[in-house]
């Protein structure tokens, strides 16, 4: 296969799986709407659908979805001055009518919970700015969104780009949701309509040119200056900057040129894999994964587990681990802090304590920590110990484990609300004898 038939490939992996239970939930809250406020039952009028799937950017794992519920101009003088009871009757048509669906009002929306996923009904007025819609924070108020001229420039740019704006939008959820990049959606978007714009050598390019054309995406946001915040594509509209991005570029550009050396060969797919996850394929003459690994005479069983075999992946926040490192008679150390003072990578020697924890996170809402140990190495595979299955924590967001054998070994950590791996982390623990100071 082509390099653009892997592309393709990726592509179908990660394309959304369940548009039509996503479909049916769009239905019923309009209906629901419709029936509310203007006592009719249509499951599609009045109703529109933003955000990265109304802009036909999002992937597979998409977890948060809005939508925008536009009321009759008649009900202006009602709701006027009453923002919250706006969003409080939207919420219990919505409940009345699907009693089972866990409904509630949030500060500028409601909130339809269902299993992997959610919507975030706003319901606004609009006029010719655009929909005012109800904010509750304070007095209470009615403030303006455009999301109109968005979709239209999605459209439009992705058209004049040959589809590459949503193949180069699409490539980059799947980066962030491998490597934990607490990038919004519509900061995606706009970043990757500002890059295209920007230059004229993808505008005739097909899957022919993904590789490249993600390469240098990478390099566009590494030498982007940090901000707070960006005007979005279309609407001018202020994007919040959650996480600075530009580190993570830099890892991701790296893996990037990686790839793009070994070119058409096998070991290339491997690369790939690496900056974009399991859904960019194999080649055809590497072997599955296999039950056992084997190594130097030895082996070991494969025990390793996927996080996105077990939950749907959509990172939205940051999540930082560190490893606290101790042992009787030293003074206790920082695995991060260490990298910060070592220009070369800082080794981990034997029988140390080590303590795993969330250093920082910005994730808002309750949500459940979940772990990932994995020993690599000829060492670990002669002791049939690789590890790597997926636990739950025990309860205070700490892992414990001690430098028992040296090699190479890697911690995740995920966090999941409500079924979805919402921020993650990695951190790599390079174990050394004393003897190899």
């Amino acid at each position: 296969m082509s390099r653009a038939d892997d592309f393709k490939t990726l592509f179908s992996n990660i394309a959304i799986d369940n548009e039509a239970t996503i479909s049916s939930r769009y239905g019923e809250v309009t209906r629901a709407c419709n029936l509310q406020f203007r006592d009719t039952d249509s499951r599609t009028d009045n109703s529109l659908q933003v955000g990265s799937y109304g802009r036909w950017t999002a992937i597979r794992g998409i977890s948060d979805l809005d939508m925008l519920y536009i009321m009759p101009s008649g009900k202006w003088e009602r709701y006027k001055d009453k923002p919250y009871q706006l969003l409080r009757d939207t919420a219990d048509a919505i409940q009345a009518r699907y009693a089972s669906t866990t409904v509630y009002v949030d500060t500028l929306v409601v909130v339809c919970q269902y299993q992997n996923f959610k919507i975030e009904v706003q319901p606004v007025f609009e006029d010719e700015e655009g929909f005012w819609y109800p904010h509750t924070k304070g007095q209470g108020c009615y403030r303006l969104t455009r999301p109109r001229p968005e979709l239209a420039t999605t459209q439009q740019v992705n058209t004049d780009k040959n589809g590459n704006l949503r193949r180069l939008a699409k490539m980059t959820r799947a980066w962030k949701n491998k490597h934990g990049v607490a990038m919004g959606g519509l900061l995606i978007d706009t970043l990757a309509h500002n890059f295209l714009v920007s230059r004229t050598e993808y505008d005739k390019t097909s899957l022919n040119s993904c590789a490249q054309m993600m390469r240098d995406f990478l390099s566009f946001l590494l030498e982007e200056p940090k901000k707070d915040r960006y005007a979005a594509l279309g609407s001018g509209q202020h994007v919040k900057v959650r996480k600075a991005f530009q580190s993570k570029a830099k890892k991701g550009l790296a893996l990037a040129d990686k790839a793009l050396e070994a070119g058409e060969d096998s070991k290339a797919n491997t690369r790939w894999r690496k900056l974009f996850g399991r859904a960019y394929p194999l080649s055809a003459t590497t072997e599955v994964r296999k039950a056992q690994l084997t190594e130097a005479g030895y082996t070991a069983d494969n025990t390793e587990e996927f996080i996105e075999d077990q939950f749907p992946v959509d990172i939205r926040y940051s999540l930082r681990l560190e490893c606290e490192i101790k042992q009787s008679g030293f003074r206790t150390v920082f695995l991060r802090a260490m990298r910060g003072f070592n220009a070369r990578r800082p080794n981990v020697y034997k029988s140390k304590s080590l303590r795993f924890y969330i250093d920082e996170e910005d994730i808002k809402g309750v949500y459940h920590v979940y772990w990932k140990v994995l020993n690599r190495g000829p060492e670990a595979i002669r002791r049939n110990i690789i590890r790597g299955q997926i636990v739950p924590d025990s309860g205070n967001k700490t892992k414990r484990e001690t430098s028992d054998f040296r090699g190479e070994h890697v911690v995740d950590c995920y966090a999941v609300q409500d079924g979805v791996v919402v921020a993650k982390d990695r951190i790599h623990v390079p174990i050394v004898d004393e003897s190899e100071k």
